[in-house]
């Protein structure tokens, strides 16, 4: 089994291993090693190409993270006081949400868009010349749809496991219920709101399917690999890959890492 194991993981993570490491190879083919260099990653991060595609990402991913928050912790917050058969509606919801496949989302949220603006934009340029157009906001609009459920489950599981008495504590002490949630429930929910959204800008940043249909003329990063290797693989794009890869890797730790600590501090 120890075997067995080993096979599954080098199946898993040799393809990742290998674009991490031809990265760092100093020739001009992605596959052809001539020895150790930097060189492809000061390529990348001086190209102006891939750095404004970087921003747009970046910002995307901020704004998805920051709203998918807010709105997700609103949802759970909700869903809690809801009982019976529509608190399982509500539930079985937020799971296909997230289990919906992303082509889907992308296909659905491209033809919701352009029904929106063939409805909207004679008025908007007929009163105030102002014509909406897929891009960055469209891309926003169409990952938090998504996030929204992933940042309402961790904060529900949190909820479930919160000490009530806590509340009803500060509800004899007279305080209000804002001033409750403010200086209870909100810090005890951190933890999982932070996890959250970590979750969300991670899954945000490297999302490809949904962007690719709702980018418009924007380009995000993934939009910018997909489009660069299909004139071959360089070890330029490597070497975005792996900072991709990488940035990937370490926001997930930390939302890993935040949820330990929050459990510990509630078992504390």
């Amino acid at each position: 089994m120890r075997i067995y194991a080993l096979f599954i993981y080098i199946f898993l993570y040799a393809p990742i291993t290998l674009i991490v490491l031809f990265s760092f190879n100093a020739g001009k083919y992605a596959m052809d090693w001539q020895g150790f260099s930097l060189f492809w990653y000061g390529k990348a991060f001086s190209n102006p190409l891939i750095m404004g595609a970087l921003r747009t990402s970046v910002f995307i991913a901020l704004s998805t993270a920051f709203l998918s928050a807010i709105i997700g912790t609103l949802t759970a917050l909700g869903l809690e006081r809801v009982k019976g058969w529509l608190r399982a509606a509500f539930d079985a919801l937020l799971y296909i949400a997230i289990m919906v496949p992303g082509i889907v989302i992308g296909i659905s949220t491209l033809i919701a868009f352009v029904s929106l603006f063939d409805m909207v934009n004679p008025w908007l340029l007929a009163h105030v010349n102002i014509r909406l157009e897929m891009g960055t906001w469209a891309v926003i609009a169409a990952h938090v749809l998504f996030n929204i459920a992933v940042v309402a489950l961790l904060v529900r599981a949190r909820l479930q496991g919160m000490d009530r008495s806590l509340v009803d504590a500060s509800e004899d002490l007279y305080a209000t219920p804002f001033g409750t949630f403010i200086q209870v429930v909100l810090p005890l929910l951190a933890p999982s709101i932070l996890a959250g959204f970590l979750l969300a800008f991670t899954f945000s940043f490297e999302d490809f399917i949904i962007a690719y249909f709702v980018a418009g003329p924007d380009t995000t990063l993934p939009i910018y690999v997909f489009s660069s290797i299909r004139r071959g693989v360089t070890p330029e794009i490597n070497a975005v890959g792996s900072v991709v890869l990488m940035t990937s890797f370490v926001l997930l730790i930390l939302a890993q890492l935040v949820l330990r600590r929050g459990d510990r501090t509630r078992a504390a």
